[in-house]
């Protein structure tokens, strides 16, 4: 074979093979496993993660039905994500409010469709993990009191209505993201449409009979702390690998996420302590929780020494808020969503624009936007957490009082409250006596 052939040869081969080349180029092999892992460890976060630390906290009688619950929700919403979730939160639409139809079933995407330097698949699956989690945080509000049919079609809805067109505001190109909101991994997208759907939740539906007037305490604190354990290993999914790379960026999202979970749960102990002479095991890792739900919003924007402020933060404002909306306002959002994850999500949703500043000595974060100041951070943090609370509120409330209708009331008899849901809604018991 003379030159010119191959050549020629040589030249037909690269045409042939051009496309796939050009994939594996682009294709990032560590970022693409960073994602892989990072989808895993959402997802455990819910199953088994949340599922335990939720059952772990009501009573004998009700814990097969939250751990169903969370189950069911996964189910669902994965379903729901792949028919339309993934298209009206990052699909192509031009519009600033949602993503439009065009990416239904994942029309489109294909085993050589990118996101970046990773599969959109990896994309597209490591997002569906928050939509799952999102309302199944919900489900803390309700527990004990609501009919398995009524909360499984108000979760789908919810997430719908709700979480899909926040998505898209923030991470989707919408409107929010435009504005520049700092949000990294969720604190208006997840935990702040949670915590006040939890908390809309729990006032439409009301108190469970007992509420304040009899023992209602965690049946199960090993069950809770092992939960708990597992959101906090999870979290570094949820925060490290909203960097989308395996790269210095997660590395720092990583660390900071520990410090404020650390500094949260510490903070807890310490006011316990304080206050009633011992700490107690629910305190520490419902303060864990609290560093965690207020750093994730910041988590891509501060340093170590931020985190701290971050955490310590969370833990003292989310500590008297749930005091204050169980001891004082009476309100019965059963496991302290919004208190928890609402107002942390807020709390790091507004520090974020401050700590996110280069001059703050050791407590600086990354650095302004080009063009932003810190008084112009801070105003479109406080338009964030507004609109995605108020548009929460709003659509949380229609979509109760529409599955009220569809569900013939949402709410369990009193009867069969006093029963417990194991046995009224599956016809099982969580443990064989």
């Amino acid at each position: 074979m003379n030159i010119t052939a191959r050549t020629k040869l040589l030249l037909a081969c690269l045409l042939l093979f051009a496309p796939s080349l050009a994939s594996a180029q682009e294709l990032n092999g560590a970022n693409t496993s960073w994602i892989l892992t990072s989808t895993a460890l959402v997802l455990f976060m819910t199953l088994p993660g949340l599922s335990l630390f939720y059952g772990g906290l009501v009573r004998t009688k009700n814990v097969l039905s939250v751990l169903m619950q969370c189950f069911a929700i996964a189910v669902a919403i994965s379903i729901l994500w792949l028919v339309v979730g993934y298209s009206i939160t990052f699909g192509p639409s031009e519009s600033a409010y949602w993503g439009g139809l065009s990416r239904m079933l994942f029309n489109g995407i294909t085993i050589d469709s990118m996101s970046g330097d990773i599969p959109e698949t990896v994309f597209a699956s490591f997002q569906m993990t928050f939509a799952i989690i999102t309302p199944a945080l919900v489900v803390g509000a309700f527990v004990e009191r609501i009919k398995f049919s009524s909360m499984l079609i108000f979760s789908v809805l919810w997430t719908l209505v709700v979480y899909f067109p926040v998505a898209n505001w923030v991470w989707g190109g919408g409107w929010l993201g435009q504005m520049g909101l700092i949000d990294f991994a969720g604190g208006t997208v997840v935990h702040i449409t949670a915590g006040v759907a939890a908390l809309v939740t729990a006032l439409v539906i009301g108190k469970r009979k007992d509420f304040l007037s009899a023992a209602t305490l965690p049946h199960n604190l090993t069950m809770s702390f092992t939960g708990a354990a597992m959101l906090w290993v999870g979290w570094f999914g949820f925060n490290a690998g909203s960097a989308l790379a395996a790269d210095g960026a997660a590395g720092m999202a990583l660390f900071v996420t520990h410090i404020s979970a650390a500094t949260g749960a510490l903070t807890w102990i310490i006011i316990e302590w304080i206050k009633f002479g011992k700490p107690s095991g629910l305190g520490a890792i419902t303060g864990m929780v609290a560093g965690l739900a207020t750093i994730t919003p910041a988590s891509g924007s501060v340093g170590p020494a931020g985190a701290l402020l971050v955490g310590l933060s969370g833990g003292v404002i989310c500590y008297f808020a749930t005091t204050y909306l169980k001891q004082t306002v009476k309100i019965d959002d059963s496991l302290d969503v919004f208190p928890v994850h609402g107002v942390g999500g807020m709390v790091g949703t507004f520090l974020a624009g401050i700590l996110v500043s280069a001059n703050l000595g050791v407590f600086s974060g990354n650095g302004l936007a080009e063009g932003m100041t810190v008084g112009s951070q801070v105003g479109v943090q406080v338009i964030g957490i507004l609109a995605t609370a108020i548009y929460t509120a709003i659509m949380t409330f229609i979509l109760l009082k529409l599955v009220g209708v569809l569900t013939s009331g949402i709410r369990v008899s009193e009867e069969q409250e006093q029963q417990g849901l194991d046995i009224t809604d599956h016809d099982e018991k969580g443990y064989s006596m």
